[in-house]
């Protein structure tokens, strides 16, 4: 995936970098390379979409195409934004067409302000308990190889356009390529666990999606998360308020927090719907180090309160 440069996105002051916004602190005197003695990079906020659906999803708004998200999620200045629709990542490359499209009309006027946003390859999977889980992959080509090996295990029932939606695959200018004949929005025989792992042996990240719904939810399904789930975070709904959203963490734990706005139509796409991240570029390596907390790297946490 393309690296992105840095430019229009604001620096940290000294006071700001040590506010304990995601429960962690950063030195901005010490080193945040992963290698010592190497020249510590600038870590800035990028504004961060993790979960979010396009018209492939048949429970998402047709006003979902690519360029409707690329222009939305630039005039809310989210940097980063992840396709995660259900079970399947063949919308993807659209999006990061549309991105590419916008960012080059952009160029060429003299008007690039790097607010166009980086896209990742992303997919929700709906397990065998169904369960929502988020997966990140490295590259469009590493999120089809997986869906490849999801689809293995989607059962065969049809959908219904006149009562699930349309299933669309487009291009980067909304034309229609193609349509889903599968249903999405149903469980594949794998379970939680099979898909956790799958997904680390790719290389990819994991994140239980909104665990504080009463549906598709892990806690709903199967109860308190265990600490040895190999998942890389836990994302909580953007419904919730401060002090409900604080009595989650103290069930959650230590684990990397996340709030993305799981968009199914334009408007839900908002600044105040998802979280900062504190990264040095917006790609998928920092954001694998800021779900791990590493390397200084880290998620803000997205509430208007402090976690104590």
């Amino acid at each position: 995936m393309e690296s992105a440069g840095t430019e229009g996105r604001r620096t940290l002051s000294e006071s700001e970098t040590n506010a304990p916004e995601s429960g962690h602190s950063v030195n901005p005197g010490a080193s945040t390379s992963a290698f010592a003695g190497e020249t510590a990079p600038l870590l800035r906020r990028f504004r961060t979409d993790l979960h979010v659906h396009s018209v492939l999803s048949p429970c998402a708004e047709l006003e979902m195409g690519a360029p409707e998200i690329i222009q939305r999620a630039s005039r809310e200045e989210i940097t980063l934004l992840a396709l995660t629709d259900h079970n399947a990542v063949a919308n993807v490359p659209a999006l990061m067409e549309a991105a590419e499209v916008e960012r080059e009309r952009l160029r060429v006027s003299g008007t690039d302000d790097g607010s166009i946003p980086r896209i990742l390859c992303g997919v929700e999977v709906q397990t065998e308990e169904d369960i929502h889980l988020v997966a990140l992959f490295r590259s469009a080509e590493d999120g089809f190889a997986f869906q490849e090996w999801l689809w293995e295990a989607l059962p065969s029932r049809a959908n219904d356009p006149d009562i699930f939606g349309y299933q669309l695959i487009i291009d980067g200018k909304n034309a229609v390529l193609d349509q889903v004949a599968t249903l999405l929005v149903q469980g594949v025989s794998r379970s939680v666990e099979e898909v956790i792992a799958e997904i680390r042996h790719r290389g990819g990240l994991s994140f239980l999606a909104h665990v504080d719904r009463p549906g598709f939810s892990y806690v709903e399904v199967l109860g308190p998360v265990p600490e040895d789930l190999a998942v890389d975070a836990v994302e909580l709904s953007r419904r919730l308020s401060a002090e409900e959203a604080l009595a989650w963490r103290s069930r959650l734990g230590a684990r990397t927090i996340l709030r993305s706005s799981d968009a199914h139509r334009l408007e839900d796409l908002r600044r105040e719907h998802c979280m900062e991240l504190l990264l040095a570029e917006p790609t998928f390596d920092e954001v694998a180090l800021a779900l791990r907390n590493e390397a200084g790297r880290r998620v803000l946490w997205p509430w208007e309160e402090t976690p104590p």
